[in-house]
């Protein structure tokens, strides 16, 4: 670490502390040729996620502009803006998490809505209003029909037995016969 008095490059660490709520980690350090004592910040570097839009352009990803839609489609919904931060944070990682560093608006959206739709149905039909382009009531009546297709294999799924559950008999004849009666 450069000294910002003699930019001598050795310095030793006096104190470490976290900070920023864990973001980051705080450095106290003093120069080994004059004395100088700084103090330096070591964050995680965080790979910019290039997004592609609709029209081809590109831009960096903005987690602000993900959240200021989200809260327009959760609007009146209930839902604490506490609990929308973490679902955008949750996007977020996803993302960072991907190998790929571009991702087009599109898959964006669908991991949005996929997410949406356990969250509130209200909220998923307004996003997907305004994500999809919505032109008419037709495609608000086939939005609709398939999330309550998805609820309702959801609903199925959650009916049938574990294989856990499901046991395999042999099937037993309807009647015993000893083998040592005889007629």
């Amino acid at each position: 670490m450069l000294c910002p008095i003699c930019q001598h490059t050795n310095s030793r660490v006096l104190e470490s502390r976290s900070a920023e709520s864990g973001k980051s980690i705080r450095r106290r350090r003093e120069c080994m040729n004059c004395q100088h004592r700084f103090t330096t910040y070591e964050r995680i570097e965080f790979v910019t996620v290039t997004v592609i839009k609709r029209d081809g352009k590109k831009e960096s990803f903005d987690k602000s502009k993900l959240l200021r839609g989200i809260i327009r489609s959760c609007e009146k919904t209930g839902i604490e803006a506490s609990q929308l931060e973490a679902f955008v944070n949750e996007i977020e990682v996803e993302l960072q998490g991907r190998s790929q560093r571009e991702i087009t608006s599109a898959e964006i959206g669908e991991i949005v809505l996929s997410k949406l739709s356990a969250i509130s149905e209200v909220a998923y039909i307004r996003f997907a209003s305004v994500y999809r382009k919505f032109q008419g009531i037709r495609d608000f009546v086939d939005t609709l029909n398939h999330l309550q297709n998805q609820k309702d294999n959801l609903e199925f799924a959650r009916t049938l037995p574990k294989s856990s559950d499901i046991s395999l008999q042999q099937d037993a004849p309807d009647h015993e016969t000893p083998a040592s009666c005889t007629t």
